[in-house]
């Protein structure tokens, strides 16, 4: 243990001090494809592989989950925007993820928005985002990873293409549709991205009207894994709850809260992730626990939002999240942050009287396991 300790706070303290100083003084989407590219070279060479794990990794069988059959030996995952293209799973199992969703992909190959896409907001632990769903689309992405088997699960995050035309429902229907054919056998799970703050045309699947009609053509499908759907946290209560009620009458798996904010920020268009986005995605997640924990066939929530630390992911937890996701907080705080991460949430999980993750989930709402000393708070 004091040896993870240590390893934790030199791995803290080189990030902070030398890569983190360096990379912040350049622009953010160049440092993004910079770290890309030297995550595929790592993830080709078995000898930097397991320097990767030596140096990051850290596991607990307190942390190990099942759940609809997929085995996660920690909650923590990498969220949707960072490895668009499905090319860094592997690497991201060294580093300690418990799962990786990929994309989000879409049915036609997309650049993404014009001009600036990426601004770091240090003062607040935060990021503007207005990529625009840039990847290379379902084909190349979907033949890629066809003979591909990975250690970890990993999720294929699905939107529809950022044009013109599949602002038009029946068009934006079949753009989702064409991705879920091509990954009906890749991955262990979907999530149906319906929140993307900065594509063509908003978030009409945000709609309860439409999402409906939306889900009536992927029940077609008979998909056999679980399906999730990212919600955005801008949402009022009432559309949640349609949402939720109609996913329900689906057999939707679970949802993920939230995806990026638009709203209160400084910016015409985009969204904020990290530290700014906490609160909301909180709120957010707290709700759809309230209002799903009583269904016959509970759904896994993953929390999404402002993740830098154990204490962030153990509140998650106890606001009812299964799992969480995090992309911001690596950024900000470097790839040790997921080992500091498991390692913290074990000591976390026993100091409260859990002997493993799944009693913790939701015991903010209840007295039943642990001991209960951490206190839970989210801000209305």
């Amino acid at each position: 243990m004091k040896t993870i300790t240590i390893r934790n706070k030199v791995n803290k303290t080189i990030y902070s001090n030398i890569i983190k100083r360096i990379c912040f003084k350049h622009d953010e989407e160049k440092v993004h494809n910079f770290f890309l590219n030297i995550g595929k070279i790592m993830e080709s060479n078995l000898l930097s592989k397991n320097f990767i794990k030596m140096i990051f990794n850290y596991q607990d069988k307190i942390l190990e989950q099942d759940l609809f059959g997929i085995k996660f030996r920690n909650p923590v995952g990498l969220s949707a925007g960072f490895d668009k293209n499905a090319e860094l799973i592997s690497i991201m199992e060294d580093i300690g993820f418990g799962f990786v969703e990929v994309g989000s992909i879409t049915a036609k190959p997309c650049k993404g928005n014009k001009g600036k896409r990426l601004l770091r907001i240090p003062e607040k632990n935060s990021i503007w985002v207005n990529l625009g769903l840039n990847n290379n689309g379902s084909d190349e992405i979907s033949l890629r990873l066809k003979e591909k088997e990975f250690k970890i699960p990993f999720g294929i995050s699905v939107a529809k293409t950022n044009c013109e035309e599949t602002t038009i429902t029946n068009e934006g229907i079949k753009d989702y549709i064409y991705t879920l054919k091509k990954f009906n056998n890749i991955g262990d799970y979907f999530t149906i991205n319906i929140s993307c703050p900065n594509a063509y045309g908003g978030q009409p699947f945000s709609d309860p009207k439409v999402y409906s009609l939306l889900l009536k053509e992927i029940k077609i499908l008979e998909i056999k894994k679980p399906i999730f759907i990212k919600l955005s946290p801008d949402l009022d209560k009432d559309t949640i709850n349609k949402i939720l009620n109609i996913s329900q009458e689906y057999g939707i798996k679970g949802f993920i809260c939230s995806n990026l904010t638009k709203k209160d920020i400084n910016f015409d268009k985009g969204g904020l992730s990290g530290k700014e986005l906490s609160n909301k995605s909180d709120l957010i997640l707290s709700h759809v626990y309230k209002q799903t924990r009583k269904w016959k066939n509970k759904p896994i929530l993953i929390g999404v939002g402002g993740i830098f630390s154990p204490e962030d992911v153990y509140r998650k937890i106890a606001l009812g999240a299964n799992l969480v996701q995090l992309i911001t907080g690596m950024i900000f705080n470097g790839p040790g942050i997921i080992g500091e991460i498991n390692f913290g949430l074990s000591k976390l999980l026993r100091t409260n009287g859990f002997s493993n993750i799944e009693q913790a989930v939701g015991s903010a709402y209840s007295n039943n396991g642990g001991n209960k000393n951490e206190k839970i708070e989210i801000k209305h």
